[in-house]
């Protein structure tokens, strides 16, 4: 089998240098040494080298005392560290009628602004006066608004305004360099450069499970570092300010002990199952480490939560799974605290070292624990899949791109600090028309998106970019003004046809553009006037059939204080079966009814206002010797003043009526007699009375469906 030089690989940390030899024999490889240095003063902050000089000098110590032990080391792979990672929400929104989203490349000119937008706010918050120090890691988009609501896609969506919000991650330029200054200092060239993140998923978590939304989080002295992943990539970085060393000063606070001696505390409760310890008064205790640990489970609850709000914030939703590693992840309670936040089932929280890594082989059994995955990840993955810096010329602004991804035209634009979407051609002025006296906007075309170059071929946002290219970006064309016609702007017909009680019947529309007749074809220009003559009422089609108008006027009077509209009783008119008036306009395709007095008299009465109100009279109906007989009594009366009016009473405007209650009393068989001709005999007869086959008299009373009979008898002597 072929055996590959030694691999050097450095890990440098906020409180230590590590400094690992592998060697490669195929696809495995074998921890050769080990060492590990702490770092003497804050040379080292969430990351970033604050102290080159300082940290150089650890590094120094870590290679020398493997150099006496394997001879002279040359090359190191090493990572930025996953804390140096910032983490920025932006929002950008664009009015859909100047920035259609029709197609896939319009969608991500939007989502890429909204991460320039990410980009430029960062930049405005910190020490640095360009956008450009930042490179791009990665973003996801977190939600797409329309007009303010909440949607699943914004393509091809009718709205006002489109809105959408990302979460993007950038690694600060100077974090590398200072990293490459450092490594200078000690005589050691770069031979590979990775993410500590992306270090650790690539041993733990292969790209086959990467379609897995899983976490990843790295808890260290000062910070938990976090991952995830999602449909075969890394989605996300994030980062808390909370990790083992809050877990130490919880152990100092409560039992009294100083940092350090809280720290080898701590550590030592991992090799065993008791621990005793000494405070600052010089009380000696022993404890298990479960009891040590009961105690300050408020603070391991408050670091289990900050993680999991982290990982909810970036991902939207509980992953899947979530693997822990670095010292702080062996912390007791800490995995079911973060399963229980997260709403997971315990065993999907563990805490994974280094004897998870298929393609890695200890001899040591103490090298095998958590805190060393992410430097043995430094080792394999910064050597099987480098990230290496792109150099590419963006409108001929000079680039070096953090290829920690697929690398896009996209990303090159956003490095350049280039806001795609200003380069969008403005929409054409719009024009403004009045039509029938309403003002109307009619937009300008859409302006033509930028056109891209790569190399001098068109190209798209998405596609692949590589060492040395030149982009160009260009804007768009403006758009132009609108081109409308009279026709346009009006119904689509210049006649309306509509049906009279079921006949066609068509009328001419004469358009005016400024006044003047005009065809359908006319063009209109910027603050012209249409208007449509002889529009068409009800009153309009009932003069053109020859219907008496008057028929359907309305007499406006007052009963008992309220005003009411009386109309003659026979007569009737209904636009699309609703109640219409004289003066209400018709549409093309309109049903119009009506009806009309059988008489030329279309005087409204006192019976047509009676005959409106409908609850002034009862009736019944019954059956008399075979006939059917309608029984009607008043129950209102209507006055005029003190005086009581006729059904035949002409009714004139702003009559007044008050209504008066009748004394109502039954029908009884009598009644009938009152609107019934009955021939009696002379002599020589009886009579029987009959109501539903049961003798009655005069004076029984009738309900509604009664079968009366009334039967002559001739008296035989």
């Amino acid at each position: 089998m072929d055996v590959s030089p030694t691999l050097f690989a450095l890990d440098i940390g906020t409180r230590s240098v590590v400094g690992l030899l592998l060697q490669k024999q195929g696809d495995q490889h074998t921890l050769i040494d080990i060492e590990i240095m702490e770092h003497q003063e804050r040379s080292m902050l969430d990351g970033q080298i604050h102290n080159i000089p300082a940290v150089a000098t650890v590094i120094q110590t870590v290679k020398e005392r493997l150099e006496e032990r394997h001879g002279p080391l040359k090359k190191a792979c090493v990572a930025a560290a996953g804390r140096s990672l910032l983490t920025k929400r932006a929002t950008y929104s664009v009015q859909l009628d100047e920035h259609p989203l029709h197609t896939k490349e319009e969608l991500t000119q939007l989502e890429l602004s909204a991460v320039t937008q990410a980009q430029y706010q960062l930049a405005l918050e910190s020490d640095h006066a360009s956008a450009a120090r930042y490179d791009c890691v990665g973003y996801s988009v977190l939600e797409y608004r329309l007009d303010g609501t909440p949607i699943g896609s914004l393509l091809q969506q009718a709205g006002k305004q489109a809105e959408i919000e990302v979460i993007a991650t950038f690694l600060p330029k100077v974090v590398v360099e200072s990293l490459l200054q450092a490594l200078h200092e000690v005589g050691l060239s770069l031979e590979a450069l990775t993410l500590e993140p992306i270090a650790a998923i690539d041993v733990l978590i292969p790209t086959s499970m990467r379609r897995l939304n899983v976490a990843l989080v790295d808890i260290g002295a000062g910070t938990s570092d976090i991952a995830l992943t999602a449909d075969g990539t890394v989605q996300a970085y994030g980062m808390v300010p909370t990790a083992g060393d809050e877990i130490t000063e919880a152990l100092s606070d409560e039992y009294l002990l100083d940092f350090p001696e809280a720290e080898s505390i701590k550590r030592m409760s991992l090799q065993t199952e008791r621990v005793q310890l000494t405070d600052i008064l010089g009380l000696t205790t022993e404890y298990t480490t479960t009891e040590l640990f009961e105690s300050i489970k408020p603070a391991i609850q408050e670091l289990a939560h900050k993680i999991a709000d982290e990982i909810l914030r970036l991902n939207g939703k509980s992953p899947r799974a979530v693997m822990l590693v670095g010292g702080g992840s062996q912390t007791p309670f800490l995995p079911e605290l973060i399963a229980n936040a997260l709403q997971l089932p315990a065993d999907r929280v563990a805490v994974r070292g280094v004897d998870a890594i298929k393609q890695f082989v200890s001899t040591d059994e103490k090298a095998v624990g958590p805190e060393l995955v992410t430097p043995v990840g430094i080792a394999i993955a910064a050597k099987r899949n480098p990230i290496q810096y792109v150099q590419v010329q963006v409108n001929q602004m000079n680039l070096r791109l953090f290829d920690a991804k697929k690398l896009t035209v996209g990303d090159a634009l956003v490095s350049a600090g280039i806001d795609v979407l200003k380069h969008h051609g403005k929409p054409g002025l719009a024009m403004v028309i009045k039509v029938d006296g309403s003002l109307f906007s009619i937009p300008g075309k859409h302006g033509l998106p930028p056109v891209l170059k790569r190399n001098g071929e068109n190209t798209s946002l998405s596609d692949s970019i590589t060492e040395g290219d030149i982009i160009v970006i260009q804007k768009g064309a403006d758009g132009s003004p609108p081109h409308v016609t009279v026709g346009e702007v009006v119904e689509e017909s210049s006649q309306l046809t509509c049906y009279v009680n079921g006949e066609r019947t068509e009328f001419e529309y004469t358009l005016l553009k400024n006044g003047q007749r005009s065809s359908r074809s006319a063009i209109l220009l910027d603050r012209d006037e249409v208007s449509i003559q002889n529009k068409v009422t009800v009153r309009d089609v009932l003069a053109h059939i020859n219907i008496n108008q008057g028929s359907f006027k309305n007499v406006q009077v007052t009963v008992n204080e309220q005003s009411l509209f009386v109309t003659h009783r026979d007569s009737s008119l209904l636009l699309n079966h609703r109640p219409a008036s004289l003066d209400q306009k018709l549409s093309d395709g309109d049903h119009l009814y009506y009806s009309v007095p059988d008489k030329d008299d279309s005087d409204v009465t006192v019976a047509d206002l009676i005959h409106q109100l409908g609850n002034v009279e009862q009736s019944i109906t019954v059956t008399f010797n075979d006939e059917t007989i309608q029984l009607t009594k008043k129950t209102v009366e209507l006055y005029q003043g003190d005086r009581s009016v006729s059904a035949d009473m002409l009714l004139t405007s702003m009559d007044h009526f008050v209504t008066k209650e009748v004394d109502i009393s039954p029908f009884i068989v009598q009644d009938l007699f009152a609107v019934t001709d009955i021939t009696i005999p002379t002599s020589n007869h009886t009579f029987t009375l009959l109501r539903n086959n049961e003798p009655v008299e005069f004076t029984t009373s009738l309900q509604h469906g009664d079968n009366i009979e009334l039967r002559f008898e001739k008296i035989t002597s």
